[in-house]
């Protein structure tokens, strides 16, 4: 059985925000998702209502993209 559960790493140990009794004792898998910092605007030549201009318009594609299966384009390198 494969079940994906979010934790927290702390002092080298996984805190499982949602516990799992019937796992108890058996190996897992641990992947480290790295949380994406914030982005600069200025940086990146657009203010903040063109970037919500940009939200706005894309937002139709949302749904495709947060699919889980679309993480693997995440570690393609960049152009």
């Amino acid at each position: 059985m494969v079940k994906s559960v979010e934790g927290v790493y702390r002092n080298g140990k996984v805190e499982l925000i949602e516990p799992i009794a019937e796992a108890e004792g058996s190996r897992v898998i641990v992947t480290w998702v790295q949380i994406a910092s914030s982005v600069d605007l200025r940086e990146r030549g657009i203010d903040e209502s063109q970037a919500a201009d940009l939200r706005r318009r894309l937002a139709t594609f949302a749904l495709d993209w947060d699919r889980p299966e679309m993480n693997a384009y995440d570690d393609l390198p960049p152009r």
